[in-house]
């Protein structure tokens, strides 16, 4: 609150002194926040006063705009207009008698100089057509701009990492079908198609390097009707036929392996997948049955009774059901890394997305991770890759390019919520926060600290309450910003001490945590911390008004001097 700021205007009026040609005595004027703050992208401040009885001339006009000064530049507000009672003019009118309340508003668009400023009122002035001047007046300083330490850099981008695979497996199967009740292998069915396959996958296992055979499994299968023992000893002795003849043929071709061996006695699953799989009338009938009844003799014999269907299914269902499965699974090995790393250079076009996305992890130089990243990009159109240059470019502070790359991610994949979590925090760091917003509001489930992300954003919208809810117990730059800016000192000097890895904004906040607690000890110390990790915030913090009652100490001036 500052009183009494208006007594200039007076010594500048006393030549009009009768009771109807002075113009307005304030006895205060108070400024809301004093000092100014910015908040989100703008400082707005609220002034009021009082126009004294008797003071206010009835033919007086007065004019008043906000005007708030920085490094030879200024900015203008909106004005308001008080008149007396039988002035012409439009505008509020003050009663003579009685003075009436003065109150306007400003708002500025906040720019980094503003940070040393200060808010002056500018007059217009007249009594019937007696122009009054009168200087401009000082009423408060500002601006108070610590929200802008809430970084949008300070937020860990989101990897969308590669699937590569050194070993990829890959499965061969084939079955060998039996007649009813017997375990007589058919020359038909060794001969069948899918046998043939899986034999050729071994001998091409055998024969290349890059090919492995890592397990070869013969299981046994009896179809779901007869009695439980029988059912038992058919699928022991249909996997028994089946391994030998796997066995021999494997011998024959010089290729040493294990067989695994397994049976099911009575093959239910196969028998509802095959079921659903049908085109059979009624079998919605005979898939309730399955779900109604657990115990396998109550099923089939519930499935018998179904006599409309029961023939049919004997027919073509349960026939496939009688069966040995050979399963063959091999292990394919992919590239060395060394191979990998040479073509990445030399011959990209020899590389798979997943081998070209991988090779980058296989670097640590940032030219050489973000070439390959573009050859990724350019070759196939894959959005990781436009994510992992995004990053890259984010990381290197070039915000531009970093945001063109996630664009073009997203065209990819629009709804990626590592790619929109990225390109939130990139149009913040940009500031254009309601692009941001956007772009959050799509990253429910990113790998990315999307609540950290948010209370960055609604500390740099000056919603410092959500910020507060989103920041949670996190413990970071930007947390300790919005505590700091929500009075929470205790709680900004604890999140400031529990930051993993304190930089010199780390330093800086601290030196403003104990400027706000009058602490001078602490101010010094941070500060010195602050500018031997960055030279640049000395010149901040000179001009920063969260040192102002510190600005006239000698060891102060000292350290930002």
């Amino acid at each position: 609150m500052k009183k009494g700021l208006f007594l200039s205007l007076i010594a500048a009026v006393a030549l009009l002194a009768s009771c109807n040609k002075s113009l307005p005595k304030p006895d205060e004027i108070t400024v809301n926040p004093s000092p100014l703050q910015k908040v989100g992208n703008k400082v707005d401040a609220d002034i009021t006063g009082t126009f004294p009885a008797k003071k206010f001339a009835k033919k007086g006009v007065l004019t008043v705009t906000p005007v708030l000064k920085f490094e030879g530049q200024e900015v203008v507000g909106d004005p308001v207009t008080y008149v007396g009672e039988k002035a012409k003019e439009n505008g509020k009118t003050v009663n003579y008698k009685q003075g009436g309340k003065y109150s306007q508003s400003c708002s500025f668009d906040y720019v980094p100089a503003m940070r040393k400023s200060e808010l002056y009122l500018r007059f217009e002035a007249k009594v019937g057509k007696k122009v009054i001047e009168i200087p401009d007046l000082k009423i408060a300083d500002g601006v108070v701009a610590t929200s802008e330490l809430a970084d949008a850099k300070d937020n860990k981008t989101a990897t969308t990492p590669d699937k590569f695979q050194r070993v990829i497996q890959e499965l061969t199967e084939a079955d060998i079908k039996f007649l009813i009740q017997s375990a007589e292998l058919r020359s038909s069915e060794t001969k069948n198609d899918g046998v043939k396959n899986l034999q050729a996958a071994i001998k091409d296992a055998k024969d290349n390097e890059k090919k492995e055979i890592n397990k070869i499994e013969v299981a046994g299968y009896a179809s779901p009707d007869g009695a439980q023992d029988l059912n038992e000893n058919l699928a022991k002795n249909r996997q028994k036929a089946a391994a030998n003849f796997l066995k021999n043929d494997l011998k024959k071709n010089k290729v040493k392996a294990e067989v695994a061996s397994n049976i099911t006695a009575e093959d239910w699953d196969g028998f509802q997948k095959a079921m659903e799989n049908s085109n059979m009338q009624d079998k919605d009938l005979v898939l309730r049955v399955l779900s109604m009844y657990s115990d396998p003799e109550e099923r089939e014999a519930q499935i018998k009774n179904l006599s409309s269907v029961y023939g049919t299914i004997a027919d073509e269902i349960l026939p496939a059901l009688r069966r040995s499965r050979l399963i063959l699974t091999t292990d394919l090995i992919g590239k060395s890394d060394d191979e990998i790393k040479k073509l990445a250079k030399e011959d990209p076009a020899q590389l798979s997305v997943e081998e070209l996305l991988y090779a980058a992890t296989l670097t640590n130089d940032k030219a050489e991770k973000k070439a390959i990243y573009q050859k990724a990009a350019d070759q196939f159109n894959d959005y990781r890759a436009w994510n992992s240059l995004g990053q890259l470019y984010f990381e290197e502070g070039n915000i531009a390019e970093a945001r063109r790359c996630y664009s073009k991610a997203l065209e990819i994949q629009p709804n990626d919520p590592d790619v929109n979590y990225n390109a939130g925090i990139a149009a913040m760091a940009d500031g254009d926060l309601a692009k941001a917003e956007e772009y959050l509001g799509k990253a429910a489930g990113t790998k990315g600290n999307l609540n950290a992300a948010l209370g960055t954003l609604y500390t740099q919208k000056g919603d410092y309450a959500a910020a507060k809810n989103a920041y949670g117990e996190t413990a970071s730059n930007n947390a300790a910003v919005q505590q700091i800016l929500n009075e929470d000192y205790a709680g900004a000097a604890q999140t400031l001490a529990n930051v993993k890895e304190p930089n010199a904004t780390t330093a800086y906040l601290k030196a403003v945590v104990a400027a706000r607690t009058n602490d001078k000890a602490g101010v010094i110390s941070n500060l010195k911390s602050a500018i031997a990790q960055d030279a640049k915030l000395k010149a901040r913090a000179a001009d920063d008004i969260e040192f102002a009652k510190f600005a006239e100490d000698d060891e102060f001036k000292a350290l930002v001097k």
